[in-house]
């Protein structure tokens, strides 16, 4: 069966889009409207297909956009995001998403992109292609009545002179990106958000498969008025019989660019009237929440999965870009299949500063192993028990589990 991969052209976004519903198990059809939203993002030079010969159908969907990454340090690189990737059943196993893959490296090298990331819906896939788990997520479900807070006062002094006010989208999306840009600045792992991603957010525009659902939003102001915590949020509409609430608050979004604002929104979640449990959204797995309740036990985990995976496309500048807790000199021999990012490479952590070497290498590791250790949450020395990494030096492996580590886990609370 032949098959072609290629860029769409403008006039293919909606068979396109189709073959992304069918290939994502969604059996709504594309509205013009949803045909008018992708077009108006751009990029379409970024958008693949892949199409059969015979029948001249779109069997398979690829696509990427720029994003930038924050890393450990506060620096920012550039990676190549990518997204809407399916093949159609009936086109498995033919090397479509491999060739899709190839001719994305190759625009993302040719771009000079640093990274490339994704987040994997099925975990086998994409390790072949060099990527690796480097950031992990976790979602708590608190029991309200355990916290120790007593929901039936008054929410707690959210501390140091603020205060929580509810707010409308319209103050969301006023005061939102701001805060974001300034908590992304400092936290790894983090990518920007563009003005398309807050309208999306807010229900200014929305696709006919993924409909708006209205939120409750709180923000959480110091004493000088400036908004330092963002939290949006739902409610189900549960009751028993006899009308007691058995409520679930769900938590879309809360941003806190201070350990002050996240004590303050949490525990004004756990006042809500008629909520018996809060579900608080992809939080990193270091998250402050649990050990914020007087009881943390009350805050049960229900998911700690991989999340954002990052694939290296340039080592030296990978490497340089971010910061290292310890100091010390590693030399990495890294191999990569694809021929992209492979070579030996002299990483000195104390001053940042990476370049290719000729010198015996310390550890020698597969592209997607680095991916992994890159933003500070990989263990070097797990991985290799593992057998991903192998040290060549006696006490590589511990140093490198030093340097690359971070105090604080990386957070990536975004879908893409």
């Amino acid at each position: 069966m032949s098959t072609e991969v290629r860029q769409i052209t403008a006039t293919e976004h909606s068979a396109w889009a189709q073959t992304l519903n069918r290939g994502f198990l969604r059996a709504e059809p594309v509205t013009p409207g949803d045909v008018a939203l992708r077009a108006a993002a751009g990029e379409l030079g970024r958008v693949q297909g892949a199409f059969d010969s015979e029948t001249g159908g779109c069997v398979g969907t690829f696509r990427s956009f720029a994003q930038e990454l924050t890393v450990p340090g506060g620096a920012t690189v550039t990676a190549s995001a990518v997204t809407n990737v399916s093949v159609l059943s009936t086109h498995r196993r033919q090397g479509l998403l491999t060739r899709m893959m190839a001719a994305e490296f190759a625009a993302a090298t040719a771009r000079g992109d640093v990274l490339s990331t994704l987040i994997a819906a099925e975990y086998p896939i994409y390790g072949r292609y060099g990527y690796g788990p480097a950031v992990y997520v976790a979602e708590w479900e608190i029991d309200v009545a355990r916290t120790g807070l007593d929901s039936r006062r008054a929410a707690p002094a959210a501390g140091g002179g603020g205060r929580i006010e509810l707010v409308d989208v319209a103050e969301v999306r006023r005061s939102g990106p701001a805060l974001h840009e300034r908590i992304r600045a400092t936290r790894h792992g983090m990518t920007g958000r563009t003005a398309r991603w807050w309208r999306l957010a807010t229900g200014e525009e929305e696709f006919s498969f993924r409909p708006y659902k209205p939120k409750l939003h709180a923000v959480y102001r110091t004493a000088a008025g400036e908004v330092a915590g963002l939290v949006s949020y739902r409610s189900d509409d549960h009751w028993t019989d006899a009308k007691v609430p058995l409520n679930t608050l769900r938590v879309d979004e809360l941003l806190a660019a201070t350990p002050e604002a996240e004590r303050a929104l949490w525990h004004f979640l756990c006042s809500v009237d008629w909520a018996l449990r809060i579900r608080t959204g992809l939080r990193a797995t270091d998250d402050l929440a649990p050990g914020l309740l007087p009881d943390p036990r009350a805050a049960a985990i229900l998911t700690h999965a991989d999340f954002l995976w990052v694939r290296v496309l340039d080592v030296v500048r990978a490497l340089g870009a971010r910061t290292y807790e310890v100091p010390g000199v590693l030399v990495l021999e890294v191999t990569d299949p694809a021929g992209l990012s492979g070579g030996r490479f002299r990483l000195d952590a104390g001053t940042g500063r990476c370049e290719a070497t000729g010198d015996p290498a310390d550890l020698r590791l597969d592209v997607a192993a680095l991916g992994s250790l890159y933003l500070g949450d990989g263990s070097a020395v797990r991985l290799g028990a593992l057998g991903q990494i192998t040290e060549l030096r006696p006490g590589a492996l511990a140093l490198a589990d030093a340097v690359f580590r971070t105090s604080s886990k990386p957070w990536s609370p975004d879908v893409f």
